[in-house]
């Protein structure tokens, strides 16, 4: 029996939060809702310690309870105040910047996320 947009939506609330809620504050920008793979399609923001801001792409498959990472880009700068002036998918605070933040790496350049 295919389940609702609200039950997958709850479901995959969770395991957002079980999987990144250490990564709030987080917001979410787009979600697309596909009943016939009881899925949601949806891109979160969050300011990502080593590489800065960036927008994920994830597939939640709500049949099978599993979230599917599927690629990522860097805001610019302008973009990134533009979403953090909304209110955040999943509320957090941040007190201070990770050492292993780029900026305080030896080398030149952070290697690229998976």
């Amino acid at each position: 029996m295919p389940s609702t947009q609200e039950q997958i939506a709850a479901q995959r609330d969770a395991k957002v939060r079980q999987t990144l809620g250490e990564l709030a504050p987080i917001w979410l920008v787009y979600e697309e809702f596909r009943p016939r793979e009881d899925a949601i399609i949806f891109n979160l923001v969050y300011n990502d310690p080593s590489y800065g801001w960036m927008n994920r792409r994830f597939k939640y498959d709500g049949f099978n309870d599993v979230l599917y990472h599927m690629g990522w880009r860097l805001l610019s700068e302008a973009e990134q105040l533009e979403i953090v002036e909304k209110e955040p998918y999943i509320d957090g605070e941040v007190a201070v910047h990770v050492k292993n933040a780029p900026q305080y790496r030896t080398s030149g350049s952070a290697p690229v996320p998976r």
